[in-house]
């Protein structure tokens, strides 16, 4: 009798264990799906969305337009006198950073910024060749992007400075295998307080840029801060409204701009 009890309870033991391990891979492939499902179904692209700064960014011209893809339009107003191609940065949708062309337009910068597969730019490294292409060669082009927009733009441009007047880089910086060798010096931005790329690889970037590229604080700034995406996970704590972030980013990329000729 002893030993019939024995099993018994030996079998409910592991009853209660397959029940155990049935419900971690059930959870596990139910967040699988989840997690799959976010990147291969992205929210709806919305324009005009959360892209409003003032009465002049609001009157400027927006459209969604079939250049080698779905890119955003933001036309300058006044005249145009450069063009920036703007790579989103990861999962994020490419309107975070229509505030921003908004708010370029007033300075004769025309921005391009193209709708990525899965918004990952890393899907669509050289979407900057049919906008080149559509523009013409009779305004100079500056490439750009946030963070992992901004590594494959710094690929791009390793690839193509002849097609360029400089490079924008937001919280990125090239990667460890990539140099840009070009005749024009680019612009890094990063935040103060920006935890997810780092002062140091912000830094050590700077090394894999053309001569006399330049880096600039955004003091108090977080790398969320070049879009409007909402708060990032890992992401330091500004001290800084983003407000005053945007007016300083607007700043220094329209001083960068000005000498593009």
């Amino acid at each position: 009798m002893a030993a019939s009890e024995g099993a018994t309870k030996v079998r409910g033991r592991g009853r209660r264990v397959w029940r155990i391990v049935l419900v971690v891979v059930l959870v596990a492939a139910a967040y699988g799906i989840g997690v799959g499902q976010s990147v291969l179904v992205r929210p709806p692209l919305v324009l005009g969305q959360d892209a409003i700064t003032d009465a002049a960014s609001a009157s400027v011209p927006v459209t969604l337009e079939d250049v080698g893809g779905q890119v955003i339009h933001i036309a300058a107003t006044g005249q145009r006198r450069v063009v920036l191609v703007f790579y989103p940065g990861g999962l994020v949708r490419p309107q975070a950073y229509e505030w921003l062309g908004r708010a370029l337009a007033a300075h004769g910068v025309e921005t391009w910024i193209p709708v990525m597969p899965f918004d990952l730019a890393v899907t669509g490294i050289d979407r900057a060749d049919a906008i080149i292409a559509h523009v013409g060669r009779g305004v100079p082009v500056v490439i750009g992007g946030h963070s992992l927009g901004g590594a494959m733009a710094s690929d791009y441009a390793s690839r193509h400075a002849s097609l360029l007047k400089g490079m924008v880089l937001c919280g990125a910086y090239p990667a460890d295998n990539v140099t840009v060798s070009a005749s024009w010096p680019a612009l890094s931005l990063r935040g103060g307080r920006d935890q997810v790329a780092s002062s140091a690889d912000v830094e050590g970037g700077m090394a894999r840029l053309p001569a006399g590229s330049q880096l600039v604080t955004i003091d108090g700034s977080v790398h969320a801060f070049f879009g409007r995406y909402g708060p990032q996970a890992g992401d330091g704590t500004p001290t800084v409204s983003r407000a005053s972030a945007e007016q300083a980013i607007v700043a220094a990329i329209t001083t960068y701009l000005a000498t593009i000729s």
